[in-house]
């Protein structure tokens, strides 16, 4: 993909979780990046959606996280997003928000359990949970630092199949395969949150749904035989 053309991918992608409604003001970013050259485009610092343009992103350097193109500050969680693009090499897109219900259970601490198939059909299991970070890391390297500690958490695990994470105490970070594939999953981890809150006020003991269904759910979605939707091509 030409930078033209991923600038114009990264800002309609910005632009998109304003219209979702899941951002308020400047609270979020998405980044998108090019593995072959080796640099990622992410939104600038502090400018707000109706400013923005594909000419006011930023292009940094994958490698080091200097400024290649741009005459603004890149956004603050550009070494969280590039932590996740060297250690998550299938991945093409990652996007921050600040979105109510997400941010709600990560300053509660907690896991959003699988509680049904709607949780299912788009993450493989229970939404993880950082451990929060002790104050030498905060000092050294505050948003480096957010991005070691989403990765420790993911392990071995297929960021494919669990795009999605909460950040104790600060929110929700999403990635996929491209930068309007991880925002459509910060879409979908608000309304997973806000209906695993719901369900909690109900009834406050429920458990996860049986393991033999959510992973029907998932398999039918995403698994190596996955049948819904119709086929491309």
């Amino acid at each position: 993909m030409k930078l033209k053309e991923l600038r114009e991918q990264v800002c309609e992608a910005n632009l998109e979780l304003d219209r979702r409604k899941i951002v308020v003001h400047t609270w979020g970013n998405v980044s998108g990046i090019d593995r072959e050259k080796g640099y990622i485009v992410i939104k600038p610092s502090g400018v707000s959606y109706d400013k923005l343009t594909p000419d006011k992103l930023v292009v940094v350097n994958l490698a080091d996280g200097k400024v290649i193109e741009g005459d603004l500050n890149p956004s603050t969680d550009t070494k969280t997003h590039l932590v996740l693009y060297r250690a998550f090499p299938t991945i093409g897109g990652v996007t921050h928000t600040h979105s109510a219900y997400a941010v709600a259970w990560a300053q509660a601490r907690k896991e959003i359990p699988c509680f049904g198939t709607t949780h299912a059909d788009y993450c493989h299991g229970a939404v993880p949970l950082t451990q929060p970070l002790t104050a030498e890391e905060v000092a050294a390297d505050y948003e480096g630092n957010t991005g070691e500690a989403i990765v420790r958490r993911l392990g071995n695990e297929n960021p494919l199949a669990k795009p999605m994470v909460l950040v104790a105490g600060h929110g929700p970070f999403t990635w996929g395969k491209n930068a309007p594939d991880s925002v459509l999953n910060a879409v979908f981890l608000e309304e997973i949150a806000r209906i695993a809150t719901t369900t909690v006020m109900l009834a406050p003991n429920a458990g996860p749904v049986e393991e033999y269904v959510s992973e029907y759910h998932y398999q039918r979605k995403h698994g190596p035989g996955a049948w819904y939707g119709q086929k491309k091509g």
